[in-house]
């Protein structure tokens, strides 16, 4: 962000806006419970949650647009996906932990049933709907936005490496090893030691 000066007006309004985005508008706050948790899982975020506001950058994206032209033709448009996929997340936890919603699991019984649906979603065999849904587009569908959320923050960008918009400015040291003059240097590795027999 200390390159922000070096942005135009726009570039500079849409990287602020993602670092204080607003408050849920299309998802309802039992909805919310449920997708907060599910995106800070499928990021690695589930032991710092609202490190990147994943939540509030698909809640805008869901009630604003733009899609991104183009759908499976067995779900819904986004929004209208995201809420039923959401409701059969809900089912699928009441229907494997005696009644309790996705909500007011445990991360861990939460993990665990991603991982049980990551893995029928992965599955090369011919798949029966998920709660009336395909299971494979659905899972798609969440790591979709929650990567493209994700990647949209700068806290992200840090992490990879990326140094933000060039619009104007643009990059000139693009051969490897080189780094533009704003570009802050890697710390060299730090030597080896021996550990003690």
């Amino acid at each position: 962000m200390r390159q922000a000066h070096a942005w135009d007006p726009h570039t500079r309004a849409v990287v602020q806006a993602r670092l204080a985005p607003p408050s849920c508008r299309f998802l309802t706050p039992a909805e919310q419970a449920i997708a907060g948790p599910l995106l800070d899982l499928l990021t690695g975020q589930a032991h710092t949650p609202g490190r990147v506001p994943l939540l509030a950058l698909v809640d805008r994206r869901l009630a604003e647009g733009p899609a991104d032209g183009w759908r499976h033709a067995d779900l819904p448009e986004d929004a209208l996906a995201w809420r039923l996929t959401l409701g059969a997340l809900d089912a699928e936890a009441r229907l494997r932990h005696h009644g309790t919603g996705f909500a007011d699991l445990t991360t861990g019984d939460r993990h665990r049933l991603l991982h049980v649906l990551c893995t029928r979603a992965r599955s090369t065999l011919p798949a029966r709907p998920w709660h009336g849904l395909p299971l494979r587009h659905v899972w798609e569908l969440w790591m979709r936005h929650a990567c493209a959320a994700y990647y949209s923050h700068p806290l992200a960008w840090d992490e990879t490496g990326f140094g933000g918009p060039a619009y104007p400015r643009g990059y000139v040291r693009l051969g490897r090893g080189t780094r533009e003059v704003w570009e802050v240097p890697h710390p060299a590795p730090a030597a080896p030691t021996e550990s003690p027999p």
